[in-house]
């Protein structure tokens, strides 16, 4: 009989296991000098922050030339997140500090960019005119932003029930879902920034939806267990 490879096996776990994202593997050659220095996961993360602030910032703007620049800069911020966590990794600096300090910059970053998008997008373009009815852009900025924070509260709690494999974004031959961030330039170099606005004001509460619905889907399973548990120590 052919023999099988034991299912339990490191090689057998890293052969089934996910590949990781093409940015993340990057992130950690670069930052794999930097491990016995004094540069910490935090730092990188604070540096990710100061990126994504002057991210919104130059959008905050308006015009078409900071619009390009706060894409770049976005492009930057995005990857620079993956920094702090594979030191953190390769270095064994993990904690759980760092942890929700990333989370929180992950969440300001991201709603001041939608934010700052429609405050530079009503500059620019002025109201949107939706089948006769003008609508401030910074709304919309604010719709997506205010979205954008609830969805990232409800995963973070989530994942402290079930762990980060129950926020595991889909991937798709090493690209994951936010990569879709990295074609902001081609957005802003062609005009696009207002369209981009309006979709985001729409898919993201759209998507908080969803995660409410996993959020409550989570509760339910946890419940059952959490009454076993207190029976048993009864």
């Amino acid at each position: 009989m052919k023999n099988l490879p034991d299912p339990l096996s490191s090689a057998a776990v890293a052969a089934s296991a996910p590949a990781r994202p093409w940015d993340a593997r990057l992130a950690r050659w670069l930052v794999t000098p930097l491990v016995d220095t004094r540069i910490t996961p935090n730092h990188l993360t604070t540096l990710r922050l100061l990126i994504g602030v002057s991210c919104a910032t130059a959008f905050a703007v308006g015009g078409y030339h900071f619009a390009n620049i706060g894409a770049l800069l976005l492009v930057l911020s995005n990857f620079v997140d993956h920094t702090d966590g594979e030191l953190a990794r390769i270095s064994g600096k993990t904690s759980r500090f760092g942890h929700f300090y990333d989370l929180a910059c992950d969440a300001l970053v991201t709603i001041a960019l939608f934010v700052g998008m429609g405050m530079g997008v009503a500059a620019t373009h002025g109201p949107l005119n939706a089948a006769g009815i003008q609508v401030n852009t910074r709304w919309l900025g604010w719709m997506a932003g205010v979205a954008v924070a609830l969805i990232f509260f409800l995963r973070m709690q989530i994942e402290e029930r079930e762990g980060k494999a129950g926020t595991k974004q889909a991937s798709i031959v090493g690209f994951e879902t936010e990569d879709v961030l990295y074609l902001m330039p081609v957005v802003t170099l062609f005009n696009g920034t207002q369209g981009f606005l309006v979709a985001a004001s729409i898919g993201a509460p759209l998507f908080a939806l969803w995660v409410i619905v996993d959020y409550v889907r989570v509760l339910r399973r946890a419940t059952p267990l959490a009454q076993a548990s207190r029976y048993e120590g009864a």
